[in-house]
């Protein structure tokens, strides 16, 4: 990649700043409008079935990419977000219908969809959770500008490595298209007021 996702996602924020002092009164513009963020893909869900992103079109999506062996981050982030989709779901439940969070793991090798489906139950029931091969991952990681690396130590303990990732809570929409980064590290409120401003 020739760009960080955190640089793409600053020119993608400041444009909307820029839109923002315009001076007109119509709806303002999506932070991530126009970004190149998301794309095509061909993923397997916690159930062991071939998932495409055309699958959810006509839905808005809640994207997080990490995975189920994440000490504390992951889980954090998740807990947090799910809390706030529930609270939405609960002060606009026919809204909520049409928003599919998804989790994607970037860590396929342990990551198999036995281990998703037990991960993605604990933080909330409409949670889907996907995997694939090391090249999926790899793409659908790129599209969405999620960097990450396993860190693998040489030896017994070659499998409790910890893999390092940007993170990102991405609103996506009906079509696919970026709009929003969630404050995955907000509370509860400030989640579900952030899906509430951008899918009304």
């Amino acid at each position: 990649m020739n760009k960080t996702p955190f640089f793409s996602i600053a020119l993608a924020l400041g444009a909307a700043a820029l839109t923002a002092c315009s001076g007109t009164a119509t709806k303002p513009e999506a932070p991530l409008e126009g970004a190149r963020i998301g794309g095509a893909f061909t993923l397997t869900d916690q159930d062991g079935k071939t998932v495409k992103d055309t699958d959810f079109a006509g839905q808005h999506r809640i994207i997080y990419f990490g995975y189920s062996y994440c000490p504390d981050v992951c889980p954090i982030d998740l807990q947090k977000i799910a809390a706030g989709f529930a609270l939405f779901e609960k002060q606009q439940p026919e809204r909520a219908k049409a928003i599919q969070p998804i989790f994607i793991t970037i860590d396929p090798e342990r990551d198999t969809p036995a281990v998703v489906k037990q991960y993605v139950s604990a933080f909330h029931p409409r949670l889907i959770g996907l995997t694939g091969t090391p090249a999926q991952i790899k793409s659908v990681a790129d599209a969405y500008l999620v960097m990450y690396k396993a860190q693998k130590p040489v030896g017994a303990d070659a499998k409790g490595y910890l893999v390092d990732h940007s993170r990102q809570a991405y609103l996506m929409g009906p079509k696919g298209e970026p709009i929003a980064l969630l404050p995955y590290d907000g509370s509860p409120e400030q989640i579900a007021a952030e899906i509430d401003k951008w899918t009304a």
